[in-house]
């Protein structure tokens, strides 16, 4: 087996567009050829060196909502939140560690660090933090206009910190590269199943040619399998485009986990007005969409950070929205609830490969009858040209090769996703 890529989270990608000339589907994956993997407690990685000190971002300053709202008004949350808060369920956060935070208390538990060999609750990089308070901060009484508030603030968190740019190990060809790989996430999904997750969260993501992808995600493909056969819903981020080797003029790239469509539901970014953000890369495997451009979440230390944009940040609406589902429809099975989200999400302009089927509608999702539904066909691909600018261009990841950072959308994907990273941009108010 190829050594397993690095994993990465979005980091600072540049916006860039997706190719408007139609390309050739690529292949699909092969069959599931290797065993899940075991799922044990980790152990601190060989050759593991760590940063003199940690330095996620610092929390900011409060801002007013611009003039389009909160993306918690976007999505009804206050309405969402008379029908489900995700009491009850537990959702595995497999991405940089989760910090404890004031609005995240005692649901907080760690899983696990397959850097350290700790429990999961430290995050050098504010990525994990920030991706867990869009699943399930819950704002204190008195609070509710000006604190963040996850889609699902009654549900239980399990951190998992499987990747880090601010941690190194050894690489193959005898370089240093970020901690974390596809294999390391294979495990974390074992471990998460193995832990009691409902619902697990992937928000890193790895482009590779779809040969080596075979080869260095099989053991990811696996344990995709074991979970959808263990009744657990799994989400993971569509990738950004300029990051984890993801471009939009290299043929035949596919990427991790989303590839593996059978067994994860792959989540697009879209901007305030439901175009997809410049950024979210576009391909056969995206399901749906969901805000991905100018959030705000939880800082490491107490406080929030705003700013994010990426895929990694869109992951989480979806995977909290299942948490939802499974509360209120508790007589559904993982693929229904997966099913019932598809079925239910608007129809937007801009095509298959960008959106799936469409934008995420928590009401609808918790509300629409009967309890399961099936999904009509997405709509054909358009090949449009995104907004933003053109990428510059770069060769595929290399065997061994830390995964790009998804900045402000961690996409942990098939191989390693490598860094994770926040990508921030000033508020605009």
């Amino acid at each position: 087996m190829a050594a397993a890529p690095p994993t990465t989270t979005d980091a600072g990608a540049a916006p860039t567009t997706a190719a408007a000339a139609a390309r050739p589907e690529p292949p699909a994956p092969p069959p599931v050829r290797v065993t899940p993997p075991a799922g044990v407690p980790p152990e601190r990685a060989d050759g593991l060196r760590a940063p003199e000190r940690c330095t996620p971002p610092a929390a900011q300053a409060q801002v007013a909502a611009g003039p389009a709202g909160s993306v918690q008004a976007r999505l009804q949350l206050a309405e969402v939140h008379r029908l489900a808060t995700g009491r009850g369920q537990l959702i595995a956060v497999i991405d940089t560690g989760v910090a404890p935070h004031p609005l995240l208390g005692s649901r907080l538990r760690g899983g696990g660090d397959y850097l350290t060999g700790g429990d999961g609750l430290d995050d050098c990089d504010g990525h994990g933090t920030a991706v867990a308070g869009l699943l399930a901060a819950a704002a204190p009484p008195g609070e509710r206009g000006s604190t963040p508030i996850g889609i699902a603030p009654q549900a239980r968190l399990l951190a998992i910190r499987q990747s880090s740019p601010s941690f190194d190990v050894p690489a193959p060809d005898g370089t240093r590269r970020p901690a974390g790989d596809t294999d390391t996430l294979a495990e974390a999904v074992a471990l998460a199943v193995r832990a009691g997750a409902d619902v697990v969260n992937i928000s890193e993501a790895v482009c590779l040619p779809a040969e080596r992808a075979a080869d260095a995600g099989a053991s990811l493909q696996a344990a995709l399998r074991y979970a959808a056969t263990a009744d657990v819903v799994v989400v993971a981020a569509a990738g950004n485009l300029g990051t984890g080797s993801c471009a939009d003029d290299v043929p035949g790239q596919v990427v991790l986990p989303g590839w593996f469509d059978a067994d994860v539901l792959t989540v697009g970014a879209v901007a305030p007005d439901d175009t997809p953000a410049p950024f979210t890369l576009p391909g056969p495997w995206v399901d749906i969409a969901a805000p991905g451009t100018g959030l705000r979440s939880l800082a490491v230390g107490g406080g929030t950070v705003g700013g994010l944009d990426g895929t990694s940040f869109a992951a989480p609406w979806v995977a909290g929205l299942a948490a939802l589902v499974r509360e209120r429809f508790p007589e559904l099975t993982a693929a229904q609830v997966v099913d019932r989200i598809l079925a239910t999400a608007r129809r937007t302009p801009g095509g298959h490969a960008a959106v799936g089927h469409g934008v995420v509608d928590p009401v609808a999702a918790l509300t629409a009858l009967p309890a399961r539904l099936a999904p009509e066909a997405p709509p054909a691909a358009v090949a449009a040209t995104l907004p933003g600018t053109r990428p510059r261009s770069e060769p595929p990841a290399q065997a061994g090769r830390p995964l790009d950072l998804l900045a402000a959308g961690a996409l942990l994907v098939a191989t390693v996703l490598a860094a994770t990273a926040l990508r921030r941009r000033p508020s605009s108010g």
